[in-house]
């Protein structure tokens, strides 16, 4: 087991300014201490590496921040009062970061006011201890809340591991509850680094229609993004409560690259490289004069392109060249 130790007199090495080696995870669950106060950092501690954790602490708003981001704890013990960036800005940018929102957050707090225990909530808490700490209380109100993450690590590793890239997201808001590495590379390239907690609103708009419709017993539709020749498909998906509560949906992404397709029919079927992509949007459901449109010729040019590609496929009509290169494509990629 890896721990950061700790002394009540001095700051805990995860504190100082020096990089602290990263932890071993193994099967324990990574737990990251944020409080300035070296006794309750002592207290918490120990009672987390007696059962078991591996424990990572920091003093300060930028030291947690800097932990969260490369070490990817398990949850976070978040003070809320301390001098500098307080708990509740911490939590906002735990929030904030791509890397950092999945983490669970509890507060400890001496401050019981009701004001104060929803700006915990409102900052993105899922919990809240009271000071002075009870070891025993706090382990066992973070119990819950490690096992929904230690389930939520484990799928977005297994995912990710077999190409999938999802995400849960909430559907009031379009909020990202979590996301798998590729997942958010995907929508990275495809929408821009901007605001990475929140679904663009075009997709926003999509999950709000398609869970409406799922709800009334519809079949289910996806949606595609185009950008150039990729394209970015969506498919919703229930969740289970290991992974979330009511409002939340999986979201299943799934990439295709037409120069890929385009490539595969040109060498499957010994074609020029145009008449690659003339068979490749009719496979798309275009016309002659939506093709030419699309490949900068005339109607014309392309239907003489066709006759090329219906003698080399050996068929003699759009719809049976088609079928003939959606099932030589889908054999080549699933060898």
């Amino acid at each position: 087991m890896t721990t950061e130790p700790i002394a009540p007199a001095a700051p805990p090495p995860a504190a100082a300014g020096t990089a602290a080696a990263l932890p071993d995870r193994g099967s324990a669950d990574v737990v990251l201490i944020v409080d300035d106060v070296p006794d309750n950092l002592a207290l918490l501690h120990d009672a987390l590496d007696d059962s078991g954790c591996t424990v990572l602490v920091a003093t300060h708003g930028e030291r947690a921040l800097e932990l969260a981001r490369e070490a990817q704890p398990d949850i976070v013990l978040l003070d809320a009062v301390m001098p500098g960036m307080d708990g509740f800005e911490i939590a906002r940018r735990l929030k904030a970061g791509p890397r950092t929102a999945h983490i669970p957050i509890v507060f400890m707090t001496g401050l019981t006011e009701t004001d104060h225990v929803l700006a915990a909530f409102a900052a993105g808490g899922v919990d809240h201890v009271s000071k002075p700490i009870k070891p025993r209380e706090v382990l066992a109100r973070i119990g819950a809340h490690l096992h929904s993450a230690r389930v939520q690590r484990q799928a977005r590793l297994a995912l990710d591991a077999f190409g999938h890239a999802t995400m849960v997201v909430r559907e009031r808001d379009g909020r990202r509850v979590w996301q798998t590495a590729l997942a958010r590379r995907l929508m990275d390239e495809y929408f821009g680094q901007g605001d990475a907690t929140h679904l663009p609103p075009e997709v926003i708009a999509w999950v709000a229609r398609e869970s409406l419709r799922r709800r009334a017993g519809a079949e289910p539709a996806t949606l595609t993004v185009a950008r150039g020749a990729r394209r970015l498909t969506y498919a919703l998906h229930e969740v289970g409560e290991e992974f979330g509560g009511d409002g939340e949906w999986l979201l299943v992404l799934r990439e295709a690259d037409d120069a890929a397709m385009i490539g595969a029919m040109t060498l499957a079927f010994k074609l020029t490289a145009r008449e690659a992509e003339v068979l490749y949007w009719v496979v798309r459901g275009k016309t002659n004069r939506d093709i030419g449109d699309i490949l900068g010729c005339s109607a014309a040019t392309v239907k003489k392109h066709l006759e090329h590609v219906f003698a080399k496929l050996g068929v003699e009509t759009r719809t049976a060249a088609a079928s003939l290169a959606i099932s030589k494509v889908s054999q080549l990629a699933n060898r």
